[in-house]
């Protein structure tokens, strides 16, 4: 268990923003969407934990793996809920800050290699994310916790230097 929360630990750093790919130039990229700056957190309610995993850029972190997705909902047996929270980290006069929180939920049957997931909603929640919105009203209160703590013990002046909006929407 223990080599499962140091490789956790290892992964636990966010994508800080990198400069433009296309140096102005206006050539290939340009108009194209850029994740460079945006990292996903998998908040686990039920194991009272949040961490960063970058896989789940390519819906391949740790709980997507071997499952097969199902479009329905109810069809999952036994689903445990995740969420996976994509945050934007943007840059002001301050220093880096959480920009964008979005929450897209995932309930997993691993024993039953069983899952569900919206993409449509997690595409809308990493565009909304990456424009800086903040969407967490849907979560349960213990997730927005876990999700709150884990950002501010990540790094507490870029959780000080985030809005408000981001402060009120995950209460102490």
């Amino acid at each position: 268990m223990n080599s499962d929360k140091s490789s956790n630990k290892k992964k636990n750093t966010f994508t800080i923003i990198k400069d433009d790919s296309t140096d102005g130039h206006g050539g290939y990229g340009m108009g194209s969407i850029s994740l460079e700056n945006m990292s996903p957190v998998i908040i686990d309610p039920d194991g009272n934990e949040a961490y960063v995993d970058m896989d789940a850029m390519h819906a391949r972190s740790a709980i997507e793996r071997r499952v097969k997705y199902l479009n329905d909902r109810n069809e999952v047996p036994n689903p445990r809920l995740y969420w996976i929270v994509w945050v934007t980290v943007e840059k002001n006069d301050h220093g880096p800050y959480f920009a964008g929180v979005a929450g897209s939920e995932l309930l997993v049957d691993k024993p039953n290699k069983r899952a569900y997931k919206s993409m449509p909603q997690h595409v809308t929640h990493m565009e909304k994310s990456l424009k800086g919105k903040i969407v967490v009203e849907h979560m349960d209160d213990h997730s927005k916790k876990l999700l709150r703590d884990f950002l501010v013990e990540f790094d507490e002046d870029m959780w000080n230097n985030s809005t408000d909006e981001l402060k009120e929407a995950l209460p102490k």
